[in-house]
Parts: structure tokens; C-alpha cells; sequence
């Protein structure tokens, strides 16, 4: 069951960029504007029936090797489990974290005010040293991706802006860009008119920028879909 067939697209922008090996994905520099690399891959295998056989609960469940290893499936779920385990081994191999998710949602802010800063807000990745990150999608809604020249920061729009002043209770000084620092509201963003956000499709590794001290490109802008009760399940694999 191939993932992705070839007329898989992606944006026609030059902040994100086709490479064609892990080994380029990993190597190739952000610089020139380009904040997004994507690896598109056809995979082979069942992946929903490595969800289905893991049979997680609501929220957030976490698979790790021996997990994937030890379930029972058919020829094409288990080279559904060899693509998952060949994926976190390179990472690995890499010197980088990876974690594969099962998803049934994602917590929401209870009271979200002017900024909602959850995943499913479009928002930056942040780092307080050089830092990537690692994003593939192989059953479910895949993430989406915001171009920069598409987007405008939530806390520079006035009535945005003037909510979070209220909020502070402070001056539009260095008081107040720190307190939208420390609650992350810098990193949120909204479309503008016309914006076209798009898929990260399934199968594909990417590797976006993040926003850290030294950057020399904008971080790449991203959230996670909306899924609705009954959707299917995501899986997902983050470093």
C-alpha cells in the first residue's frame, strides 16, 4: 500500500526545497531564505494497521522499537513497522531524538484569550541553541505548512495586540515583549488574505527551521491539522 504517489507537490516557493537522500536532508544548509526541506518518499505498507493493531487511547501515545516489534500484522503492516524502525534508526543515527506518535488529539487551551498556543495554531519552533526540526506524517492528516510572505505575527495585529496590553497590564515596552516571550504569543501566526497553506503530504521527511539565537533564516511557520472526533488516527514522527 505505496504512500504518496508522484504527483505529490509541493509549493512553488523558493523558502521550501526538494532533496532527493536523507543524507542531503541532513546536510544542506538553511540560508538564502530557504526554511523547509522535504525528502518526498513513496512508502510501502500498512500504516493504519499499525495503528489499528496498537490500539491507543485518547490523546498522545507514545511507540517505541519494542512496541512496533512486537505486534502481530499482516506482510504489509509489518513493512509498515520496518519503514517506521529504518526511520528512527537514521534519525538516531544522526545524534537526534525522535518520537513516534500516535495521535487522538491534542490538548486545547482551556482559555485561550487573544492568542490561542496550542498545535493547531500556526506557530514557530523555538530553541535557545541551534536546533532543527523533524516532521513525517504516515497515516492521518498530515501537518501544514504556512509560507512567511503569507503570514503576519498575531501580537502585530492592532486589536491582537492591544488585547495582550490589557492582558499585561503594563506599556508597549521591553516589559511587555518579554511577557509575550515567555507565553510564546511571538511565535503564533495568522494567514493573510489569499493565504494557501499546505500539506506536508505523507510519508515525506521534512526538516523545517527553527527560530534560535544565530538563525540566519525566519523559522519555517506550521501547525498540526484539525481532527475532528472519528477522525483516523495520526502517526507521527517528530525529532
Amino acid at each position: 500500500m505505496p504512500l504518496n504517489p508522484p504527483e505529490f507537490l509541493l509549493p512553488a516557493d523558493p523558502s521550501v526545497r526538494r532533496v532527493s537522500s536523507f543524507d542531503e536532508l541532513v546536510t544542506t544548509p538553511f540560508r538564502d531564505g530557504v526554511n523547509a526541506l522535504c525528502w518526498p518518499r513513496t512508502l510501502e505498507g500498512d500504516f493504519a494497521e499499525v495503528l489499528a493493531a496498537v490500539g491507543a487511547g485518547q490523546g498522545i501515545t507514545t511507540l517505541e522499537e519494542e512496541d512496533l516489534m512486537a505486534l502481530k500484522l499482516s506482510a504489509a503492516g509489518e513493512a509498515a513497522v520496518r519503514v517506521l524502525l529504518r526511520d528512527l534508526r537514521l534519525l538516531r543515527g544522526h545524534g537526534l531524538e525522535p518520537v513516534l506518535d500516535c495521535v487522538d488529539g491534542y490538548l486545547r487551551d482551556e482559555d485561550p484569550g487573544p492568542v490561542p498556543t496550542d498545535v493547531h495554531s500556526f506557530h514557530a519552533d523555538s530553541a535557545t541553541a541551534e536546533a532543527d526540526t523533524y516532521l513525517c506524517t504516515y497515516s492521518g492528516a498530515a501537518s501544514e505548512g504556512l509560507l512567511g510572505h503569507e503570514a503576519v505575527r498575531k501580537v502585530d495585529l492592532s486589536e491582537i495586540r492591544a488585547a495582550l496590553l490589557k492582558l499585561h497590564g503594563g506599556e508597549d515596552d521591553e516589559s511587555f515583549s518579554d511577557f509575550l516571550k515567555e507565553n510564546c504569543f511571538d511565535l503564533h501566526y495568522a494567514p493573510l488574505p489569499g493565504a494557501r497553506p499546505y500539506g506536508f503530504g505523507l510519508g515525506n521527511l521534512w526538516r523545517i527551521a527553527v527560530q534560535h539565537p544565530g538563525a540566519t533564516v525566519p523559522p519555517c511557520i506550521h501547525r498540526a491539522p484539525e481532527t475532528p472526533p472519528g477522525a483516523p488516527l495520526r502517526l507521527l514522527l517528530i525529532s
